[in-house]
């Protein structure tokens, strides 16, 4: 017992095309809004993380060579201080007026 009934017809095929045209429009806000993500976060500078890691090694390796730098300075300035001192002392100036007066 099969009806050919033009209403029911109409709508099936309209639900089937609404519901086509729903993903259809799911899609494009999808596209829409990944799109305008993509460009917000390319805005913003970020670095990819290998370029950060490096960065950041790069940081480690400068703070341990200052470290390094700094205990020699500290040492050798140690040296400095410790050893006496070669040179003989500078005789002093005679001051011109006692020279010219004869209060050598």
């Amino acid at each position: 017992m099969q009806t050919d009934n033009r209403v029911l017809d109409s709508m099936a095929r309209f639900f089937t095309n609404a519901a086509g045209a729903a993903q259809a429009f799911r899609t494009e806000v999808e596209n829409i809004v990944k799109s305008r993500l993509e460009k917000m976060v390319g805005d913003l500078d970020f670095v990819p993380r290998e370029e950060f890691d490096a960065v950041k090694l790069m940081a480690a390796k400068a703070r341990e060579e200052n470290e390094r730098l700094a205990a020699r300075i500290v040492a050798l300035e140690g040296k400095r201080d410790a050893k006496p001192s070669q040179s003989s002392p500078r005789p002093k100036r005679v001051d011109a007026k006692k020279r010219s007066k004869g209060k050598l």
